[in-house]
């Protein structure tokens, strides 16, 4: 473990944009476990557990720094009464812990979590699933997205996936003036839990697919859909009407963006954008990018409403297919006053946590 991390380890770490940024050792498992609290303006924020493998401690910080900002822009652009936070949990390798090691992994996080009072409600990301949230709920009550037989909401990869098919139906409306999906091309690059999920869906509706993963298993799924397979390294340069990331951040970056040979990016994957700039770039390119916040917010709206807000699934329904509209809000404002549709969702969420401030301060 480096200095560097010693000294971080089990204290708060002052950051100007955060509420709080908190890094812990676990007790039991002794991995660093960051907490990052973006905003509780809204109300307690909600984000999920990312356990994955970071080069060195200021990467595994980094991001959930930013993961947690993410976070606020996404909960308050899907209208929920929730701020934004994110734990990341640092692997020193990329083999992930099991049997009696995860379990501990576990309850250490279900610790830190606890420890903030209710100020954070944690859920499922990378590296973690409804039954880890199990575990974690024997720790805190601060935790949802646990498996439906504990009582809990379940998987929320079927409705990121609907609400990003409700989302990939307001971008071809802006890209191609009808929201028909039947006959385009969709690129799905990542057939993960919610990437097989929107393969099907897109498949249901009419779509012809070219899709792509780095696990070679899942070349079944798209034989299954009739799909055409690319090799991973090509499926940027692919041409398509609208290209779907659907697994893990940072795929447009100044280097991608000249590559890519379709009208719209859009998908569920978190943090697409390398940098704020790449969205200047994208629109020089006249490519459309619908801001991954709002394409991938169908997950965190069924799991607070079913959890926390006891919402029937006809009502969740409609906030999931409602984000369409807000899509299409962001992209109003974005033609409106020429600004980038990244740019537009950010100060519309802003508007709103900022209009909370005095409600919640009275």
């Amino acid at each position: 473990m480096t200095a560097a991390l010693e000294q971080a380890l089990s204290r708060n770490i002052p950051n100007p944009s955060h509420e709080l940024v908190q890094v812990v050792r676990g007790r039991r498992s002794g991995l660093a476990i960051t907490v990052a609290i973006h905003s509780t303006a809204l109300g307690p924020a909600a984000g999920g557990c990312r356990i994955a493998h970071y080069a060195d401690p200021a990467a595994a910080i980094a991001d959930a720094l930013r993961l947690a900002a993410a976070m606020t822009e996404k909960n308050a652009l899907a209208g929920l009464e929730h701020g934004g936070a994110k734990t990341v949990v640092a692997l020193p390798t990329a083999a992930r812990p099991a049997g009696a090691e995860r379990t501990a992994l576990l309850h250490d996080l279900g610790d830190a979590i606890e420890s903030l009072g209710g100020r954070y409600i944690a859920g499922p990301d990378v590296g973690s699933g409804p039954a880890d949230m199990s575990v974690i709920a024997g720790r805190t009550t601060h935790v949802c997205c646990r498996p439906v037989e504990d009582g809990g909401s379940g998987d929320s990869s079927l409705h990121t996936a609907r609400g990003t098919l409700a989302a990939l139906g307001a971008v071809a409306d802006e890209a191609f003036g009808s929201p028909e999906l039947a006959g385009r091309t969709f690129g799905v690059i990542g057939l993960g839990a919610v990437g097989a999920h929107v393969a099907r869906l897109l498949d249901r509706a009419g779509a012809r697919l070219v899709v792509t993963d780095v696990d070679p298993a899942t070349r079944g799924l798209a034989e299954e859909l009739g799909a055409t397979w690319v090799d991973p390294d090509d499926a940027l340069a692919t041409e398509v009407d609208i290209l779907v990331p659907a697994a893990l951040g940072g795929l447009l970056t100044a280097r991608t963006v000249p590559l890519l040979r379709c009208a719209a990016v859009a998908g569920p994957a978190n943090n697409q954008l390398d940098e704020p700039a790449t969205a200047r770039l994208l629109a020089a390119r006249g490519v459309l990018w619908a801001p991954d916040v709002v394409v991938s917010s169908g997950g965190v709206i069924h799991a607070t409403g079913v959890e926390l807000r006891q919402e029937s699934e006809e009502r969740l329904t409609e906030r999931i297919h409602g984000i369409a509209a807000t899509l299409r809000q962001v992209f109003h404002k974005a033609r409106t006053h020429r600004i980038t549709p990244a740019l537009a969702a950010g100060q519309l969420a802003e508007q709103r946590v900022r209009r909370a401030v005095p409600a919640r301060a009275s």
